[in-house]
C-alpha cells in the first residue's frame, strides 16, 4: 500500500491551526506564570519570551520550509532521514518524542492538579508521599482515567481529535481574552515592578522553559499526510500559529505582572487565576481562567498523542522500532499501537505525584530543543546538497535561517547543562533523560538485530 493511502486526508485550515495553537496552549501559562515573574521580573519574562520567540519562529521557519517540500507522516524523521541517513534520523526524531510524551505525562498529572484547586476535597485515600508530594487514590485515579480516555479518543481517528481541539480552543480564548482585558483595563503598571529581578539568570529561567511551552507547531509536519491542503499552506499556518502563541504568551506574562504585586504573587497558589479574579473583581475571573487552563490541557494532551504516535509510527514504519508500533486500525487509520504506548505511559504518570510537573517540563524541554538543531542541520544540508527539491514554502533565499536556527537551538540546549543557571535538577530530571536514552538505544539495537543494517527510506 502505497504511503498516500495508509492515511485520511481529512483535516483543514482551522483544524491545523487549532491543532498547533492548542498544541502550544496548555495548562502551563496557568501555573507557571507566577514563576516567570517571581524569577525574571515582569519586563524580564517579556524579554525572555521575546528572544524565546524569535529563536521558535526562526526554528518554525525550517519547519515550515522542510514540511512544505515534504509533506509525509513522520515530520523530523523524514526531513533528517533524507539529510542524515538512518541514525542521524532516529536521534532526532526519537529526541522528539521525549518532548512530546513528557508533554502527554505532564497534562495527565496537571488534571488532577488543576481539579484539585476547583474542588479541594475530591482528595481522598492518602496513598504515599513522593519527590515531596502526597499522593491521593483519587487524585491519581483522575489523570489515569483522563489519560485512558485521550487515548481512546486519539484511536478514534484525527477528524474526532480536530473536533474536540476546535471546540475547546475556543473556552481558551474566552478565558485569556477576559483576563487580558482586565487586566489593561484595572490592572496597574506599579504592580509590575521590579520590572527585571534576576538580572541574566532570571531571564534564563524563562528562557529554559520556552521549548516546552513552544512546542506544538511541530505537531503540523508529523500529521502532514492527514492535512488535505496545499504544502505551501501547511508552512504558512505552521508559523502563523507560532505568532499567535508568542503573542499570547507575552500577553498573560503582563497581565499576571499588572494584576498581583510582588507579595500577591508570593501568595498566589496559581498566580493566573488569583491575578484574573484581582482584576476582574470576582472569583468567576480565576474559574473562568482555571477552565482555559483545563482547555489547554486537552488540546496540548489532544495534539501531542498524535504527534508522538505518528513520530512512533514513521521510525516503526522505516524499520528503526519495532515492527509493531506500525500498526494503523483497520477502521479509523490511525496509528493504534503507538498510540496506546504514549497512553500507557501517561496512565501511569499520576502515580509520581505532583512534583512530575516540573520534571517533565525541563527534561522533557531537552529532548525537543536536540530536535530543533537537528532539524536546523537538515535544512541546511538539504539547501547544499539538494538545492533544486520543489520548496513550496521557502524561508529565505539563502540557508541564513538554517544557521540563526541551530545556533539558537544550541543555545537553548545549553541552558540545561550543568554549568548553567537553569540546569536540569540532579538526580531526578537527569534520570529521566538518562532513562529514555537508554531505552530508545534498546529498541535500536532490537530493531538492527531483527530487520539488519537496511533501514527502509522515509516516505
Amino acid at each position: 500500500m502505497d504511503s498516500e493511502d495508509k492515511f485520511k486526508k481529512v483535516i483543514g485550515d482551522w483544524d491545523v491551526l487549532a491543532l498547533a495553537f492548542g498544541a502550544m496552549i496548555g495548562w502551563g501559562w496557568v501555573v507557571l506564570a507566577g514563576t516567570w515573574i517571581t524569577n525574571a521580573g515582569s519586563y524580564g519574562a517579556l524579554v525572555g519570551f521575546a528572544v524565546g520567540g524569535v529563536a521558535v519562529v526562526l526554528i518554525g521557519l525550517t519547519y515550515a520550509e522542510l514540511a512544505s517540500a515534504m509533506p509525509k507522516t513522520g515530520g523530523e524523521h523524514v526531513y533528517s532521514h533524507r539529510a542524515m541517513g538512518g541514525l542521524g534520523s532516529f536521534v532526532c526524531t526519537w529526541a522528539i518524542i521525549f518532548g512530546y510524551v513528557s508533554v502527554v505525562a505532564f497534562e495527565a498529572v496537571a488534571l488532577p492538579t488543576v481539579v484539585a484547586e476547583l474542588i479541594p476535597a475530591y482528595k481522598q485515600v492518602y496513598l504515599y508521599s513522593f519527590g515531596g508530594s502526597e499522593v491521593y487514590l483519587t487524585w491519581a485515579m483522575l489523570g489515569s482515567g483522563a489519560a485512558a480516555l485521550m487515548t481512546w479518543v486519539n484511536i478514534r481517528g484525527i477528524r474526532t481529535c480536530a473536533l474536540v481541539q476546535k471546540v475547546v480552543i475556543l473556552v481558551i480564548l474566552l478565558g485569556g481574552i477576559a483576563f487580558f482585558a482586565g487586566a489593561f483595563t484595572n490592572g496597574s503598571s506599579a504592580n509590575a515592578e521590579p520590572l527585571f529581578v534576576g538580572g541574566v539568570g532570571g531571564i534564563f529561567s524563562v528562557l529554559v522553559m520556552v521549548p516546552f511551552l513552544f512546542v506544538g507547531f511541530d505537531v503540523i509536519p508529523q500529521a502532514a499526510e492527514e492535512i488535505n491542503l496545499p504544502p505551501k499552506r501547511i508552512g504558512s499556518l505552521l508559523i502563523v500559529s507560532v505568532l499567535l502563541a508568542v503573542v499570547f504568551y507575552m500577553l498573560v506574562a503582563i497581565s499576571t505582572g499588572r494584576a498581583l504585586d510582588a507579595a500577591q504573587l508570593d501568595a498566589a497558589n496559581i498566580a493566573a487565576a488569583d491575578a484574573a479574579t484581582a482584576v476582574l473583581g470576582s472569583q468567576w475571573g480565576g474559574t473562568l481562567v482555571i477552565l482555559a487552563g483545563i482547555g489547554g490541557i486537552i488540546t496540548s494532551w489532544n495534539a501531542f498523542l498524535i504527534g508522538g504516535s505518528r513520530a512512533i509510527y514513521a521510525l516503526a514504519d522505516a524499520r528503526m522500532l519495532p515492527a509493531f508500533l506500525a500498526k494503523l486500525h483497520p477502521e479509523y487509520r490511525t496509528p493504534v499501537n503507538a498510540i496506546l504506548l504514549i497512553g500507557t505511559i501517561s496512565v501511569f504518570a499520576p502515580l509520581l505525584g505532583r512534583g512530575a510537573l516540573v520534571w517533565f517540563v525541563d527534561a522533557g524541554g531537552l529532548g525537543i530543543v536536540v530536535a530543533y538543531a537537528m532539524v536546523a542541520v537538515s535544512f541546511i544540508l538539504l539547501r547544499k546538497n539538494e538545492p533544486d527539491m520543489p520548496r513550496p514554502y521557502r524561508a529565505g533565499k539563502g540557508p541564513w535561517v538554517g544557521y540563526a536556527a541551530l545556533v539558537l537551538s544550541v543555545g537553548l540546549a545549553l541552558l540545561y547543562l550543568p554549568w548553567s543557571p537553569a540546569a536540569l535538577i540532579w538526580p531526578v530530571e537527569w534520570a529521566i533523560a538518562l532513562a529514555w536514552t537508554v531505552l530508545g538505544a534498546g529498541f535500536y539495537i532490537y530493531a538492527r538485530l531483527v530487520y539488519g543494517e537496511e533501514v527502509m527510506p522515509a516516505h
